[in-house]
């Protein structure tokens, strides 16, 4: 009797998460990178610093220019900056001034050269960055309106073939 009412509330529940079509993964990962991304832009002013934002096909990582050396780095002062590794089912899109860009692991960890910058007067690359469920059944959309303020478009579904 337990197990049957068990089984009738995670049905219940499976129902609901389906049917309202919320995704809370692919909701808090797009709000967490919508915050990040604003909080760059803000340091960025705050500190004259360039930030990047690398990504890669299931993650997403922030970059500063280190001036004295002339490279990319991580930036270790601030663990809000912590590479991000998407939950499992999520994936990037990209495009970067109407280009999609090819995302791929580096062949050098120190390789790593943004695809999206934050210039420290607080100007971004021209970028769309969509974080997808499983194939692009389900993404949410990031990215600069024509002021320059970072939007978070609606969650698109698309319908199953």
């Amino acid at each position: 009797m337990v197990v049957l009412i068990i089984g009738l509330v995670s049905a219940g529940i499976m129902l609901t998460v389906t049917l309202t079509g919320r995704d809370r993964d692919l909701e808090r990962e797009s709000d967490r990178l919508l915050a990040l991304i604003n909080y760059a832009r803000e340091q960025g002013e705050l500190q004259t610093r360039e930030y990047g934002v690398f990504f890669q096909e299931d993650s997403y990582e922030f970059l500063v220019y280190d001036q004295l050396l002339g490279q990319w780095r991580d930036p270790t002062e601030d663990d809000a900056f912590a590479a991000r590794k998407l939950p499992d089912g999520l994936g990037v899109k990209l495009v970067v001034e109407t280009r999609p860009v090819v995302l791929k692991r580096p062949a050098d960890a120190k390789d790593k050269t943004p695809q999206v910058m934050i210039f420290s007067d607080g100007d971004l690359t021209s970028f769309a960055v969509s974080l997808e469920r499983d194939g692009g059944a389900r993404s949410v959309t990031v990215a600069p309106d024509d002021k320059g303020v970072l939007v978070e478009q609606p969650m698109v579904e698309v319908a199953a073939r």
